[in-house]
């Protein structure tokens, strides 16, 4: 089969909405099919959001592929006699964080009728789809709120799930991913200062914002944690990921109301490490079940705390909340022979 994967992609900027295709289209080569991907590249503008989604529509890729598998918004609205939707996120500021702190638009009569123009689209477009996949149970539920779609969950794996290894439950809690406000690195290195054994904390991943990563810094100083709180603000290769993770006591992964588990929670139990999370992650909670498979702790620096000293005091806690982790990839299917098989059939 002739597949074309089309996403959306804000130049240099590394993430899950890369990984997800980029990851995705080897193994879709590797079942015996043809594979080209397309990207647009696309800029977090609201004035000229419809300008961007025009440039998709306009597209005609019939005669060029047997199937089309759109990610990222606004590439759904591609046209395609046999479109697959894999619908990672909308755009959020105009729907879950259109009441937050997170949406910067004024709440004025031109700015909600721009919202209900979008919404329209992205119905229309969703509903000429084949298929509707959703990379998370939130996601599916904020299209059946939003645009009334039905979509089915489709958990997206990781490339080479095999990297991943145990060597050692150490005293390192390790939170692997971009640095970003909404990541919440500031909540964990809250935390330590609250924490009453000798644990550490270890920040890698890169930070698009100079402003955030000062803030790091300066909140690591002013609690005297630079002795018990590593920053490292680069990119993290896959190999030092995979060896950070083998050592690591734990990994913790606490956004705000994220879209999906997160690849971090998946990489941590890859490597049978079990990931502490908090009560208004999104998507996280679909992975951990709360002492069984991870920690679900209430955003909080005590509590939180509470959680790092209990699991450095405890480490065969941690083991098995780890073994578990690892069980529930299973369980859920998070796998890329069943990927290949829902997206192709």
């Amino acid at each position: 089969m002739k597949i074309g994967l089309v996403s959306s992609a804000i130049p240099l900027i590394q993430g899950g909405g890369r990984f997800i295709v980029d990851w995705l289209a080897p193994k879709l080569v590797e079942a015996g099919h043809q594979v080209e991907t397309i990207w647009i590249p696309q800029i977090d503008d609201p004035n000229t959001l419809f300008q961007q989604m025009l440039a998709f529509r306009l597209m005609d890729l019939n005669d060029s592929f047997d199937r089309v598998i759109t990610f990222r918004p606004p590439a759904h609205v591609v046209q395609h006699h046999t479109k697959i939707v894999w619908f990672i996120h909308h755009i959020r500021q105009f729907y879950d964080l259109w009441e937050t702190d997170y949406n910067p638009l004024p709440r004025t009569a031109y700015w909600e009728a721009y919202r209900d123009k979008l919404k329209a689209a992205d119905t229309n477009a969703l509903d000429e789809a084949h298929k509707v996949f959703t990379n998370s149970a939130i996601v599916r539920n904020r299209l059946k709120a939003f645009n009334g779609i039905d979509a089915e969950v489709l958990y997206p794996p990781v490339l080479a799930p095999e990297r991943f290894y145990s060597e050692a439950w150490g005293g390192e809690i390790a939170l692997i991913c971009r640095v970003e406000h909404h990541k919440r690195q500031h909540l964990a290195i809250e935390a330590m200062k609250h924490t009453k054994t000798p644990v550490r904390l270890r920040i890698s991943g890169r930070s698009a914002s100079a402003e955030y990563a000062d803030f790091l810094r300066n909140l690591i100083a002013m609690h005297d944690l630079e002795d018990r709180v590593t920053l490292d603000l680069r990119w993290i290769s896959e190999g030092e990921k995979v060896s950070l993770l083998s050592t690591a006591l734990a990994a913790i992964y606490i956004p705000l109301d994220e879209d999906s588990y997160g690849y971090p929670t998946i990489e941590a139990a890859l490597a049978r490490k079990m990931t502490i999370t908090v009560s208004d992650s999104g998507g996280v909670p679909e992975f951990i079940t709360d002492g069984v498979s991870g920690i679900i702790a209430e955003p909080d620096p005590i509590a939180l705390a509470d959680v790092f000293d209990r699991l450095w005091t405890d480490r065969p806690l941690a083991r098995v909340l780890g073994h578990n982790a690892h069980q529930r990839l299973a369980e859920l299917q998070i796998h890329w022979e069943h990927v290949i098989e829902r997206l192709t059939s």
